[in-house]
Parts: structure tokens; sequence; C-alpha cells
């Protein structure tokens, strides 16, 4: 029993035009023909062709295949081997590739407009992990907020940054300090310390209101990445993103005003003013 082409084409997964193309060739000449002179294909020729269909998908060119099932004992291995240096090349190539194509993305979706030997210069331990850029974008794009902070980031030239930065290895010091001290995170260094990092995104980013900050401090306890850009991974301890966590939103319990009381000699009422941000 034979196999006619469209069938074989429809089973194999490959066009009429290629099976054509096969037979033209040399590589694949069905074994007989109808009596109609349509091509017919046996099993032995369906074997062949899931031979050529491998070595295709594995990158070979045509002749070399053909090479290979003139005489498989003496060409295969030989010619297997050198197709998986060159696919190994091939790979290590693809992957510098997307390493740069990330280091792209990263500074287009991160608002930081420096050349890598200026953010290693300035930035140190601190990276931005991609995915979490990803993620940040996806998450608060639609925040005018988040606009305004990748506007201003963008703005910044080397040496805010590095200003930035000294900002924010002096307080990340003081930080751990008060953590390793045993200070409780709803305490008044811990929370002074807390405001002073809101007011620290809202000189150089933008305006973070105390709820925003709590929201900042979730991430950093929830999410590594989140916490490893303001932390890097040899200055952290066990429990310290939730310990800022909880000393943010005290703090933000704190700049809250009271609820408003009345004076009972003039029936009036009043509040604290709010702290300024």
């Amino acid at each position: 029993m034979g196999y006619p082409v469209g069938q074989v084409s429809a089973f194999a997964g490959v066009t009429v035009r290629t099976l054509h193309h096969y037979d033209r060739t040399g590589l694949l000449r069905p074994s007989d023909r109808s009596p109609a002179g349509y091509r017919l294909y046996s099993d032995a020729d369906l074997a062949r062709l899931q031979q050529i269909l491998f070595y295709r998908e594995l990158g070979f060119p045509l002749d070399e295949i053909a090479a290979i099932l003139a005489d498989p004992q003496a060409n295969a291995l030989d010619q297997l081997r050198a197709r998986h240096r060159r696919l190994t090349e091939e790979i290590n190539r693809l992957r510098r590739l997307v390493e740069v194509a990330e280091q792209a993305m990263e500074v287009q979706q991160t608002g930081v407009r420096l050349t890598p030997e200026e953010r290693f210069e300035v930035f140190g331990e601190i990276a931005f992990d991609l995915t979490y850029a990803t993620h940040a974008d996806r998450k608060w794009r639609d925040s005018d907020g988040y606009r305004r902070s990748m506007a201003r980031a963008a703005a910044h030239s080397k040496d805010d940054w590095a200003q930035i930065m000294a900002e924010a290895a002096d307080w990340r010091a003081r930080l751990t300090a008060a953590f390793d001290a045993g200070e409780p995170a709803d305490g008044e260094p811990a929370m002074d310390l807390a405001e002073e990092h809101r007011r620290h995104i809202t000189r150089w980013f933008a305006r973070c209101a105390t709820d925003m900050h709590g929201r900042i401090a979730d991430d950093f306890a929830t999410d590594p990445r989140a916490f490893a850009l303001i932390v890097p991974p040899t200055e952290q301890r066990p429990g310290l993103a939730p310990y800022l966590r909880t000393a943010i939103h005290a703090n933000a319990v704190r700049q809250s005003p009271p609820a408003p009381t009345a004076d009972p000699a003039t029936g009036t009422t009043a509040t604290r003013p709010k702290a300024e941000p």
C-alpha cells in the first residue's frame, strides 16, 4: 500500500511543494507511482522523511542531510556533534543579545538615563531587576504619580543620582542600626526614618502621600525585588523589610490629623494641622 502525496503532506506537517522538491533533488523519492502517475510513498519512505524532518529541525541544510542519509553510520555522529557545537555557539550569541535587549528595556522602564559604566559607578550593588521594573510599570502605569516619577528620574543627571544614592546609603545605615539595636518599628526613631524616606521620594521623584508610601512599603515586605532597590541583599537582615513596612504604616497614622474634638467652652471643633510632606 502506498500513501499519496496529499496524505503524506497532511500527517507529516510539510507542504506538497516541499515533498515535490525533495523528490526532484533526490532527497526523498517515492517508491511507487499510481497507474495515473501520482507519487505513492511506502512505510520506508515515511521513515526516511521522519529522519529528514529531524535533521531539518536541527537546522541542517539539505545537502548535509543527504550526505548523512547516504552513509548514516559513517557521518551521522560527527555531523551531529558539529551541529551541536554550532547550536551551542548560536544559543550563547542569542543569550548575549537578550542581555543587551534587557538592559535597553531596563533603562527605558526605570527612567535612568545613564551609561552602563555610570550606572555601575553610581548604583554599585543596587540593581534594577527588569522583571520588577516590568511589574511596576504594569501596576502603576495609569498613575499620574508614577508617570511624574519616571519623568523626574529621566531628567536626573549623574550628579543628581550620586546625591540621591549618597542620601539613600546614609538613611539605610541608620535604618539597619535602628533595627539591629532593637528599636521598635512603631517607635519614634523608626517612624522618623520612615518619614525621612517618604520625604526623600517626594524631593527627588514625585509627591508621596502617606497612603502611597504605605503601598510602596507593602511591596517592600512582599516582593524581594522591590526591597532590593533600597537595601542590597548583602545588607539585608531577616525581618528588616517587614520592620520597615510597620514603621511606614505607623508613621502614616502619626501623620494623620486626629478626629475633630469639640471645645466645651465655645462649642467649636479643632484639629491638629497635617504635617508638611
